[in-house]
């Protein structure tokens, strides 16, 4: 149908379509990445952080030490033990606090960030002849301050901002038996040489915790898109998967956990296809199969004389056989469509010979023939009696349909290493060769298989319940010989404990 249009009316404008934006998104690799880094340098950070404060704090206690240690030696000069500071040179006591400061200071050798002063009456007096990183008495703040101490001060560890950068001094007054000159001997470290240490370690610290976050962050990128890449392989076997092929498999090649989920994937993907393509069986056999009765009840319908009660009749009689055909076709279909379920069997221990004789004692009622038991083990089978009863009786009955009267059934079992063997044999026509490749097949049959009434799903039915037990199912007929054996082969158990005899279902579905 076609709308007439018209023009919008004047000084309306069209609407722009509205564009839709997609969020970029960021993906699993690179979040994974950033966060490693992130935490990388977080704990980076923390480490350099507690190295820088650890390096300060021992800088810092090696000045005191060395601070601690002058201010000691000076002591041991001004105040020893006799209680009288003598001059070392002559061994006579000092008469004047300058005398005794000037013997200090002459015994002093500087380190490269250690210097001294001497004070008088608040003015600089002696200082070391040596090179020093910083001349005390030209820095006037520092003069000041020590001049304003009190002769009974304590002596502290003190710091001040000098031209050649922080320092920390001790400050030790000093006085002399007999004079009233009060004395100041100052020791003085740098901080500043320490402080560009520290820096100095912080910066290689930092190069070097850079160069790691490099190497981390390249490493990581190709680890995580090693660990990553069966799930970008999901993500693209996922997109190319149709209900038509389910074919495609990821490969898996670690055993690490993501590898665990392609595996699991690819064993889910199994379940599907198993499960589609027995959909697909079912519905392809239940259309074919299906088609030729229907096609033959509605023919027979049509044709049917109405007013004639004996044609009725017959119509009436072949009707009901085609549906009953129909019946235990669709029957037999879906057992094969439920054989790949994980329930089609439930297992027990069941004792072999206890098996075999009820099997036998429920086919001898299917018809007359000379039925026999050829030979018995005592081995046990892991095996769901019913189904494995089911598969023998299925058996049983398709050696019926190719035996007379006069001919034998047997059954037998036999254990041989880890499996036991289960079979029925008879002495029937046979089975040749080229029947024996495809008889196992859905709707596969002999060649004389028009004259014998079947669906052609019995032994595919039974192959079935030998591969839910993780068994098979085999045929020897040989050429020139009557008779076939069917054998079904599954894995043997250890005796139960108990070792009592599991009872055999009475009935099978």
């Amino acid at each position: 149908m076609t709308v007439p249009t018209s023009p919008l009316p004047s000084g309306v404008r069209a609407r722009p379509a509205r564009r839709t934006f997609r969020r970029p998104t960021i993906g699993v690799r690179t979040r994974i990445l950033a966060t490693v880094l992130v935490l990388t340098a977080l704990g980076m950070l923390g480490a350099g952080t507690s190295i820088v404060i650890m390096q300060r704090n021992a800088l810092d206690d090696r000045v005191n030490s060395a601070l601690s240690t002058e201010v000691q030696e000076f002591r041991d000069i001004a105040q020893p033990a006799s209680g009288t500071p003598t001059d070392p040179s002559t061994g006579k006591a000092f008469t004047s606090v300058a005398s005794l400061l000037r013997s200090a200071i002459q015994k002093q050798a500087p380190d490269r960030d250690e210097t001294f002063l001497t004070m008088v009456d608040g003015r600089p007096q002696f200082v070391p002849s040596s090179e020093r990183f910083v001349n005390l008495e030209e820095e006037p703040a520092l003069v000041a301050a020590v001049a304003a101490l009190r002769s009974d001060a304590p002596v502290e560890l003190r710091e001040i901002e000098t031209r050649a950068g922080r320092i920390r001094y001790a400050a030790v007054p000093v006085s002399v038996e007999g004079s009233n000159t009060v004395g100041i001997y100052v020791v003085a470290q740098s901080l500043e040489r320490n402080h560009q240490e520290i820096t100095q370690i912080a910066q290689r610290f930092a190069v070097v915790s850079l160069a790691s976050l490099v190497v981390v962050g390249l490493v990581g990128w190709v680890v995580a898109g090693r660990l990553l890449r069966p799930l970008r392989q999901l993500r693209t076997t996922a997109d190319r998967i149709s209900h038509t092929d389910l074919t495609e498999r990821l490969e898996v090649t670690g055993k690490d956990d993501v590898s665990e989920i392609a595996a699991t994937f690819n064993h889910m993907l199994d379940r599907l296809e198993h499960a589609f393509r027995a959909q697909q069986e079912f519905l392809d056999d239940a259309g074919h199969e299906l088609k030729t009765p229907i096609t033959i009840i509605r023919g027979h319908l049509e044709l049917m004389a109405a007013h004639d009660p004996a044609d009725v009749e017959e119509t009436r009689a072949l009707v009901l056989d085609e549906l009953d055909r129909m019946a235990r076709l669709v029957q037999d279909l879906i057992l094969l469509a439920q054989s790949r379920r994980p329930d089609f069997v439930r297992r027990e221990p069941v004792a072999v010979d206890e098996l075999m004789t009820d099997a036998l004692d429920k086919a001898v009622g299917l018809a007359v023939r000379d039925w026999r038991l050829d030979e018995q083990t005592s081995a046990w089978i892991d095996a769901d009696p019913q189904r494995i009863t089911q598969g023998l009786l299925q058996l049983a009955h398709n050696a019926v349909k190719y035996t007379t009267e006069d001919q034998v059934i047997a059954f037998g079992s036999r254990s041989t290493g880890d499996v036991v063997d289960l079979w029925v044999r008879d002495t029937g026509s046979g089975v040749s060769e080229e029947d024996a490749q495809r008889i196992f097949e859905r709707f596969g049959r002999g060649g004389d298989s028009r004259r014998i009434e079947g669906s052609g799903l019995g032994l595919a039915i039974v192959g079935a319940i030998a591969a839910a037990h993780e068994g098979s199912v085999a045929l020897t007929s040989p050429p020139g010989q009557p008779g076939a054996v069917f054998t079904l082969t599954l894995p043997r158990t250890p005796v139960p404990a108990s070792a009592t005899t599991i009872p055999i279902a009475q009935e099978v579905p």
